[in-house]
């Protein structure tokens, strides 16, 4: 189920974006403002509305910490603010002075990305505040861009309809016509699909376009092998332009507005319409999902911005939560097929079948058995069934204590009780990630990758959460 939390209404214009950080909403508009709310009760923070953009604002998103949020506008500015005082932090203008459409900040914090209604496109040292590198596309305006989660590549989208991917350093490495009519937004989802051989990464992203379609790629990329965005699906649903798009933060959803006037949320695993939200009144311009948590904010032309919230134990089709109503032992063939489409693994699927693969082989398969019988050759396929595996199971015992896993603490296995959010994006039990880093110093225990920051902040939201699912399952 979900349900609508809270109506916000005070823009005077249409809204253009709405961004989370683990403690606050920020919301822009044409009106030329940035507005900040608390997530504990939606209040709008007392420097709120930020003032400076003397044309409308199109985007807003914070850094990954938190600290920082950016905002752009049809001045030719990208404005960096303090996100708990509102002071502003520096001003950037575009190169040539074009209207910038779209900003996000790597997932270091390091970088700050803008595009621009010229088709350039610019890196931003986030420190410094100095021009790093920049591109541009042909003949289109730049209205898209998205980090993928290591911060390795990013994507933008332009009015003419291409994705392009780009690396660390502005290289371009790949550009194809992804809508015809144009696109309108990117997502990659926060989770990666597998990384089995060393340096070898795999990464979902969506896209939307004024074609009325939603798509999903597979990005993969090795420093040997070099790059490739495969097609992978178009998600139906919507009969007018599709304006927004944005993954859950454990990538099992994915949220698009459009001028259809609906909210579409879409399970990844069986890649099915979950809900269809009617609310606003006019256009969907944007919608976002809160990091580590189950809000969902949408925003419209209609000048307001609506907080939903869902049911922590409403099942996505496909996923692990839909699977538990029998033991993984009992499973059929077609279940373990469920369950590969949801883990990504949709070319696996006829091999399991020829070899029949049920719930109970399933449990059994060994990396011996994944070359010898089934003659999976990828080393990294490989790794990523054996993963999944033991992620299913540690999944299906959290299951079975009837704990949500999103209370679960990734290190101890356990119920949270004071629950922060590292630089990661993942939720932890506070003296277990402490206790992680004192040992492991700066690696992230979900990615093995290194920290871009130490600073753990209080996950607020979740812990009221917990606290609420414990009033009502320990009476």
């Amino acid at each position: 189920m979900v349900k609508l939390l809270h109506t916000l209404a005070d823009h005077g214009d249409d809204v253009s974006c709405c961004a989370f950080s683990s403690s606050l909403l920020a919301t822009c508009s044409l009106d030329k403002t940035i507005r900040l709310y608390s997530l504990s009760d939606f209040a709008e923070l007392p420097h709120s509305p930020l003032r400076l953009h003397t044309y409308a604002v199109h985007c807003c998103c914070f850094s990954p910490s938190g600290h920082l949020l950016a905002s752009c506008s049809t001045d030719g500015t990208t404005v960096l603010w303090s996100a708990h005082s509102g002071h502003t932090l520096t001003v950037l203008e575009q190169p040539g002075g074009s209207p910038v459409r779209v900003c996000c900040f790597s997932p270091d914090s390091a970088y700050l990305a803008s595009g621009a209604a010229d088709g350039s496109v610019v890196l931003w040292n986030a420190q410094t505040y100095k021009l790093y590198r920049c591109g541009s596309v042909k003949e289109s305006s730049l209205v898209a861009c998205a980090f993928s989660p290591d911060g390795g590549l990013f994507v933008t989208g332009s009015s003419g309809g291409d994705l392009t991917v780009w690396d660390d350093r502005m290289r371009c490495l790949h550009s194809e016509k992804a809508h015809d009519l144009g696109i309108t937004c990117c997502s990659f989802s926060p989770q990666p699909l597998s990384g089995g051989e060393q340096g070898l990464q795999f990464y979902r992203l969506a896209s939307c376009g004024q074609d009325c379609e939603v798509k999903l790629w597979v990005v993969s990329f090795t420093r040997v092998l070099g790059f490739e965005l495969k097609y992978k699906s178009t998600l139906s649903g919507h009969c007018a332009p599709v304006l927004a798009c944005a993954f859950s933060h454990d990538g099992q959803m994915l949220a698009s507005g459009s001028v259809d006037k609906s909210v579409i949320i879409y399970g990844i695993g069986a890649q099915s319409v979950l809900h269809t939200l009617t609310q606003h009144t006019r256009y969907v311009t944007t919608c976002a999902f809160a990091p580590g948590t189950l809000l969902l904010a949408t925003g419209s032309m209609d000048k307001t911005v609506n907080i939903w919230q869902f049911d922590l134990e409403t099942p996505c089709p496909g996923s692990t939560n839909d699977l538990p109503k029998h033991l993984v032992e009992d499973w059929s063939e077609e279940d373990v097929s469920v369950w590969l489409r949801a883990q990504g693994l949709e070319d696996l699927v006829s091999i399991f079948r020829v070899n029949n693969i049920d719930g109970k082989e399933l449990l059994h398969l060994t990396k011996e058995s994944l070359a010898g019988d089934l003659k999976i050759e990828s080393l990294g396929l490989r790794s990523k069934v054996l993963r999944s595996i033991e992620e299913l199971r540690t999944k299906m015992e959290s299951l079975s204590s009837g704990i949500p896993d999103e209370f679960i603490c990734p290190i101890t296995r356990e119920l949270m009780k004071d629950p922060v959010i590292a630089s990661d994006g993942y939720s932890y039990e506070r003296e277990a990630v402490e206790s992680w880093i004192h040992k492991k110093k700066r690696t992230s225990p979900m990615t093995n990758l290194a920290l871009p920051s130490l600073v753990l902040t209080p996950n607020r939201t979740l812990k009221m959460a917990i606290n609420r699912w414990l009033e009502t399952h320990q009476k």
